[in-house]
C-alpha cells in the first residue's frame, strides 16, 4: 500500500503518540493507588517543593535538596522562584522530579541508581538462562515475505520458570560473619532471596523499567533502519512516532537471540510471578500468617504464568510474533505493563486484604476454573489441530477448508465462538480482582482494562483475517456467528 492510503491503527500517530505518553503516567498511578488503597488524584504533585527548599536552602546553608529538583527549578539563582519567603511558584518539572508518585526515589539517587541495575541485572539473568540452559530448537510460521523461510526459536522458558524459583528460594547468595575454631570468618552462603525489597521499591523500579523500555524501543527503532531487514507491514508508515509504537522490524534479532520473542515471556511474565511472591512474603512479614486471597492470587497467576511458559511453542504461531513489529507497544507491555500492573493485585492485598471467608474464596476458585477451562481447551485444541489435524484428538473436528490452503475450525471450542479463548481469559481475569473484594474499584482496573483490550485485539484479528482469506471469512462468520460468548455476542 501506498503511504496514502496507510491504514493506520490506534488512532494513528496522534493517537500512538498520546498511548506512549499516557501508558506510563498510568502504570505509575496504578502503583501509587495500589498502595493506598482508592483512586486518588489529588497528592500526585507535592503541593511545595519541599525537596528543593528546605529550611537551610532559604538560609543560604546549602542544605540538602537534590540536584534534581535545583537543576528544574524555575529559577536557577539562589532557588528565587522556589524558595521566596511567600511560597513562590515552582516549575512542573521541579514538581514532577519531587513526586513520589510519577518521579520516584528522583530524589534518591542512590536508590534510583540500585533499582535500575536490580532490572538490567533481572534482564540479563533471564538472557544468560535463555542462552545456556536445555533448549528446544523449533521453527516458527513462514514469513510473510513469501520466501518460505521459517525462523529457529529456542524454546526453554518453562525450565528458565523452575530456574529462578529455585535460586530465588535456595541460592541467593551473601555474605556472612560465621564462627569457627579460628575465629570469625566472612563466609559466601547461599539461602532465600530479601523478595520484601520488591515491595518496599515497587514504585521505583517500575519507573526505572518504564526508563529502560524507552531505551530499548529507541534502539530497536534505530536498528529497524539498516540494510536488508524484514520490516513489519503495519510498522513501516513512514510516520515516526507511529512506527516508533509499532515497531518497524518484525523479527529484530541479534544472531539467534529474538528479542521479541524472548521479551514475550521471559522477564515481564516471570517478573510478574516474583513480584506476587514478594507480596506474599510481605504480608507474612507483617501479619505472621498469609490470607486466603493472597494464596489464591499467587495460585491463579502462577499458574497463567507456568501455563505460557509451558506452552512457549504456541506463541510462534500468535499475531505478536508473526505479524506485529517489536515496538514501543509490546516492549513496554512485555517488559513493564505486564509486570507492574498484572501484579496489583497482591500488592493491594499487603495494605488493604478484605479478609475474605471462605465460602467466597471458594466461589471464587469456580470461577477461575471455569475460566481456565475454556481458556486451555480452547488454546489446546487450536494447537493440536495446527500441529496435526489428524491427531485423534482433533480428527473428528470440523472445518472450514479456505482458498489459501488453511483449515478454520468449525467445531469443538472454535465453533461456539470466533474468540471463546479470550472468554475465558477474561472470565480468569475478573477472579483476580474478586479476591480483593468490593471496597475499591482499583483492583478491578485489570478487568475493565482486559475487556476493551480483547475487544480491541477481536476487531484488529477481524479486520486482518478478512484481508488474509477473504470471502472465506464471511463463510466462516457465516458458520461461526458470534465472537465470545455463543447465543449472546
Amino acid at each position: 500500500m501506498t503511504k496514502g492510503t496507510f491504514d493506520y491503527e490506534f488512532g494513528g500517530p496522534f493517537g500512538a503518540l498520546a498511548t506512549m505518553v499516557s501508558l506510563p503516567i498510568v502504570t505509575l498511578l496504578l502503583t501509587y493507588w495500589a498502595s493506598i488503597g482508592r483512586v486518588d488524584f489529588e497528592h500526585i504533585l507535592p503541593e511545595n517543593d519541599d525537596a528543593s527548599c528546605s529550611p537551610a536552602d532559604a538560609d543560604g546553608d546549602g542544605g540538602s535538596a537534590s540536584i534534581l529538583s535545583k537543576l528544574f527549578s524555575s529559577n536557577a539563582s539562589d532557588n528565587d522562584a522556589s524558595c521566596s519567603s511567600d511560597g513562590g511558584s515552582v516549575s512542573i518539572l521541579s514538581k514532577l522530579v519531587n513526586s513520589d508518585v510519577l518521579c520516584p526515589s528522583c530524589t534518591e539517587s542512590p536508590m534510583l541508581i540500585s533499582c535500575a541495575l536490580v532490572i538490567l541485572l533481572w534482564f540479563l539473568f533471564q538472557v544468560v538462562l535463555e542462552r545456556i540452559l536445555p533448549c528446544a530448537l523449533v521453527q516458527g510460521a513462514p514469513l510473510p515475505d513469501g520466501s518460505g523461510k521459517r525462523l529457529s526459536y529456542r524454546i526453554n522458558g518453562h525450565l528458565a520458570f523452575w530456574v529462578t524459583l529455585l535460586l530465588l528460594d535456595v541460592a541467593w547468595p551473601e555474605w556472612s560473619e560465621i564462627q569457627t575454631g579460628e575465629g570469625v570468618k566472612s563466609v559466601l552462603v547461599f539461602g532465600r532471596a530479601p523478595m520484601t525489597w520488591l515491595y518496599d521499591h515497587y514504585s521505583t523500579l517500575a519507573f526505572v523499567t518504564i526508563i529502560w523500555s524507552i531505551l530499548l524501543s529507541t534502539y530497536l527503532y534505530t536498528k529497524s533502519f539498516g540494510k536488508g531487514l524484514l520490516l513489519a507491514v503495519g510498522g513501516d508508515s513512514g510516520n515516526p512516532f507511529y512506527d516508533y509504537f509499532i515497531g518497524r522490524e518484525l523479527n529484530p534479532r541479534w544472531g539467534s537471540f529474538d528479542w521479541k520473542e524472548f521479551c514475550e515471556l521471559r522477564p515481564g511474565l516471570i517478573g510478574w510471578m516474583i513480584l506476587n511472591l514478594a507480596m506474599m512474603s510481605k504480608q507474612y512479614e507483617r501479619l505472621g500468617y498469609v490470607s486466603g486471597s493472597m494464596i489464591l492470587i499467587n495460585i491463579f497467576q502462577g499458574l497463567y504464568v507456568w501455563d505460557a511458559l509451558y506452552q512457549e511453542r504456541a506463541i510462534l504461531t500468535t499475531m505478536d510474533i508473526t505479524t506485529d513489529g517489536f515496538g514501543y507497544m509490546l516492549v513496554f507491555g512485555d517488559l513493564c505493563w505486564v509486570p507492574f500492573t498484572y501484579s496489583l493485585q497482591a500488592r493491594y492485598l499487603v495494605d488493604h486484604d478484605p479478609m475474605l471467608e471462605w465460602p467466597a474464596l471458594t466461589a471464587i476458585l469456580g470461577v477461575n476454573i471455569i475460566g481456565y477451562m475454556i481458556f486451555r481447551g480452547a488454546n489446546g485444541q487450536k494447537d493440536s489441530f495446527r500441529r496435526d489435524p489428524n491427531s485423534p484428538e482433533v480428527s473428528h473436528l470440523t472445518f472450514l477448508q479456505t482458498q489459501r490452503g488453511t483449515k478454520l475450525l468449525t467445531s469443538g471450542w472454535w465453533g461456539m465462538a470466533r474468540k471463546i479463548n479470550y472468554t475465558g481469559d477474561w472470565i480468569m481475569g475478573l477472579s483476580w480482582c474478586m479476591v480483593c473484594g468490593f471496597e475499591s474499584i482499583v483492583p478491578y482496573y485489570y478487568a475493565i482494562y482486559f475487556a476493551i483490550l480483547l475487544v480491541h485485539r477481536s476487531i484488529r484479528d477481524d479486520h486482518m483475517c478478512q484481508e488474509k482469506y477473504g470471502d472465506d471469512w464471511a463463510k466462516y462468520k457465516a458458520i461461526v456467528p458470534y465472537r465470545f460468548i455463543p447465543g449472546i455476542i
